[in-house]
């Protein structure tokens, strides 16, 4: 049985929110952006998480678990950074150097409103994942003077 693989969930959580909360903030940084390597407007990008396997102090309780419809965790990792397949915006901008004939430009798929709460989120996930790892540091702290006395 592993003592402490509340702190492993915990990291893996915290992990994958810092690259969320990035990839966020890469989002805003290109919200005007026009022109890419790959051709046309910047797309937005995301993050998709998965599950890790079951940790291994939980395989021999996996049976009563599943029994049970419950499942034990194991924190998250990233699977893949994937961009918006929404289209790009169509502005009407006639002096932009990257409009077209009619005088619109495509700009990037991302709306500001939604990258901030996309930001609020994974800062309140990370926040969480803090709150977590503190407990379990404190619990294990208290384990630790049961045995001084």
């Amino acid at each position: 049985m592993r003592v402490f693989s509340s702190f492993d969930i915990s990291g893996s959580g915290l992990t994958a929110q810092r690259l969320r909360m990035d990839t966020v903030a890469n989002n805003i940084a290109n919200v005007n952006t026009t022109r890419t390597a790959e051709g046309g407007p910047y797309k937005r990008q995301r993050v998709v998480f998965e599950p890790r396997e079951e940790a291994q102090f939980l395989l021999p309780l996996g049976g009563e678990l599943k029994r049970r419809g419950q499942s034990g965790g194991a924190g998250v990792h990233v699977v893949a950074v994937s961009s918006d397949p929404s289209p790009a915006k169509k502005v009407y901008d006639p002096g932009h150097p990257d409009a077209d004939t009619q005088g619109f430009v495509n700009m990037p798929n991302i709306t500001l409103v939604n990258e901030m709460v996309d930001m609020i989120s994974a800062t309140r996930a990370y926040e969480a994942n803090i709150a977590a790892l503190n407990s379990a540091k404190s619990m294990a702290a208290k384990a630790l003077e049961i045995g001084k006395v």
